[in-house]
């Protein structure tokens, strides 16, 4: 009998009922808590106590959590909803097709340069902007870049989902998982990217040589091609690329000025999720007034684009509800206790690659790397506080663990999507990808190992 994989929303639910039932069946307790010298609230090793009476929480509150939930992820919600209608316009204005096109015609006739740069484009991207979703619909048209050059559908989807991969796994100011995980872990948003940078290179190298060696062998031999004879039609459609226009280039050019725009006024002058918001509004208003696109047009595209993320959004509310309902039941501080126990035992170096095993576990039911950071970041900053890890390389475990397996597991929305337009089976993915995977998985580890003995925070 053929197993399903539920929906990535039920599976959340199962989590939430699993952990109301956790409230209902081990005991309260907590933490004492003290403010450290950079005026982080953090646990006090070895002052955990048990409540000796506790309040039962209601069936009822699986359900009335979700709306409070959702209220109290407000701000990221309405941030990632505001970002997706953005990015829509810009995919609008057709600068990234164009883009895409110049990169072809300068690198086509050569398919290292070009397969690096695309590579090196999608890790950027979601390092920065957080993009995953949006590249869902380039994924033919990096196939029909390939079948032209030809390669195979594996080649492109292989560059695209490693490059988006690592690029959530180091995460230079990525809104959807660095900054909510950082914020929950009470660290300064974007801190510690010099470290993050540099644990890229290893990364894409390690990556990229894993879709060369491939590319290589199909180029030898097209029978050592995964999809051998199972092309889809649509594959081998060459798409044509609109010439890259001046609004395309002043889109693009806004676009980049909002990047820099995040880092300054971050740095400089404490933005958050409203500032950042807002300079998203403005990209919108801006890319659909150089494109020629239209105000109603653009209103219309900026609409349609929120909307898809309203799943993503909702992701992130049932995801929070889990961790509320730990807080309600008064248990979190008993399930950090637990989980720190094995830790504490292992030192500091394996504890911290303790944390990357126990996030790229957590991936498989939780993909949402937001939802996934409001439901393991407050237990993971704890920990760290207890096992002698700094708060920066937990958050470090966590955008590892989620980004790597990203690129893996079948609960992922975005990944099943752009295997489904590339015609890609999940076996013959897998065939590809897990052994890149323990590839980066060890250097991750060792990254982390020296994250911890340099001090990093």
């Amino acid at each position: 009998m053929k197993i399903r994989v539920p929906h990535t929303l039920v599976l959340l639910f199962i989590l939430m009922v699993f952990a109301l039932v956790l409230t209902w069946i081990i005991p309260s307790g907590e933490f004492e808590t003290e403010i450290n010298e950079q005026g982080i609230e953090v646990v006090v090793p070895g002052s955990f106590s048990e409540y000796e009476e506790k309040e039962r929480l209601s069936a009822l509150s699986l359900f009335t959590v979700v709306p409070r939930a959702l209220a109290d992820a407000q701000g990221i919600i309405f941030f990632v909803l505001i970002i997706g209608g953005a990015l829509a316009v810009v995919r609008e204005s057709g600068a990234i097709d164009a883009l895409l096109g110049k990169m072809v015609t300068n690198f086509g006739h050569r398919p290292f340069l070009l397969l690096f740069a695309a590579m090196f484009a999608f890790a950027a991207a979601s390092a920065t902007l957080g993009m995953a979703e949006e590249y869902i619909p380039f994924a033919i048209i990096l196939i029909s870049v390939c079948v032209a050059l030809k390669l195979d559908s594996v080649t492109a989807i292989g560059t695209m989902v490693i490059g988006y991969g690592i690029g959530y796994g180091i995460a230079l100011m990525n809104p959807f998982t660095l900054l909510i995980a950082q914020d929950i872990a009470g660290l300064q948003p974007t801190s510690g990217m010099g470290y993050r940078a540099i644990v890229a290179v290893p990364l894409l190298a390690v990556g990229f040589h894993h879709v060369w060696k491939y590319t290589r062998s199909v180029q030898r031999d097209p029978k050592n091609s995964l999809v051998y004879g199972v092309e889809t039609s649509s594959a081998a459609e060459i798409k044509e690329f609109p010439e890259l226009s001046r609004r395309h280039s002043f889109v693009l050019m806004a676009t980049g000025l909002v990047l820099v725009g995040m880092v300054v006024g971050i740095y400089y002058y404490d933005w958050y999720l409203v500032e950042l918001g807002a300079i998203f509004v403005a990209l919108a208003a801006v890319a659909g007034l150089l494109s020629g696109i239209g105000v109603n047009r653009t209103a219309t595209v900026f609409g349609n684009g929120a909307a898809e993320l309203t799943m993503t959004a909702l992701l992130i509310g049932f995801a929070r509800s889990i961790a509320l309902l730990l807080e309600d039941g008064e248990v979190l501080h008993t399930v950090v206790n637990a989980l720190a126990a094995p830790l504490e035992s292992a030192g500091a170096e394996l504890a911290a690659v303790g944390m990357l095993f126990i996030q790229s576990i957590l991936n498989f039911f939780i993909p949402s790397g937001s939802g996934q950071a409001f439901v393991t970041m407050p237990l993971m900053a704890p920990i760290g506080d207890l096992v002698g890890v700094s708060r920066q390389i937990a958050v470090l475990a966590f955008q590892f663990g989620d980004g790597l397996m990203n690129m893996i597991v079948p609960t992922n929305p975005v990944l099943m999507g752009i295997l489904g337009l590339a015609g890609i089976s999940y076996d013959r993915w897998f065939r590809f990808i897990y052994p890149v995977i323990l590839k980066l998985l060890a250097v991750c580890s060792l990254a982390l190992v020296v994250a911890v003995w340099i001090g990093y925070s």
